[in-house]
């Protein structure tokens, strides 16, 4: 699940960066910040040292992400828009909250530590390529993603309480994460805001 999250965020992030016309450096820093961000805040909550820090084939993985999304642009008009970009996306998501409700899990957190976790693991990666793009993080105001890892994170949770094997209870978790987010694109789903609520004129 690491490993595929690694790859995937790193293709995401890089996407991004060449979207905004960086430099090849500025396009690697993105790039591993939203591959790495998350698993290290992850780490530094459940007080252990960051594995992107303990393994070389962490960095090696997100390298190689960086790679693929500039092999992407060689060949695709609007990599960071393309479907194959979009499932990745989808498929980090889902790795990393996996990832990180297993972590959470194995620490002996309460139910709400193990789907914020499993959340933080997920978007926290992110939210820190996007405060280096220099904008707002996309998941507080657009788009319907943050929400999918914590749907996951109480899938996980659920299925571990039901008594399933930790590898059932990633699996469906995985699943969940993943399946909302392709179908929250297909069919352009948004969280409701205040204004549009009606509660505040705009």
């Amino acid at each position: 699940m690491n490993t595929i999250g690694l790859v995937a965020f790193a293709l995401v992030g890089a996407s991004k960066a060449i979207r905004e016309e960086f430099d090849l450096f500025g396009i690697t820093i993105v790039g591993l910040a939203m591959a790495f961000a998350g698993g290290v805040t992850r780490d530094l909550l459940v007080t252990r040292v960051p594995l992107a820090l303990r393994s070389p084939i962490e960095i090696t993985l997100g390298f190689v992400g960086v790679l693929l999304a500039i092999v992407l642009l060689a060949v695709l008009r609007s990599p960071d828009e393309h479907p194959i970009t979009l499932v990745a996306d989808a498929v980090g998501l889902g790795a990393f909250a996996t990832t990180g409700a297993i972590v959470a899990t194995g620490a002996n957190l309460s139910a709400i530590g193990v789907v914020a976790i499993a959340t933080i693991n997920a978007v926290g990666g992110g939210a820190f390529a996007d405060i280096l793009l220099d904008r707002a993080p996309f998941i507080l105001f657009d788009d319907f993603y943050a929400s999918c890892a914590v749907f996951g994170g109480a899938a996980y949770l659920i299925t571990d309480v039901l008594g399933a094997s930790g590898s059932t209870a990633a699996g469906v978790c995985a699943v969940v994460t993943v399946a909302t987010r392709l179908v929250a694109v297909k069919r352009n789903w948004e969280l409701p805001t205040v204004q549009g609520l009606g509660l505040i004129e705009r």
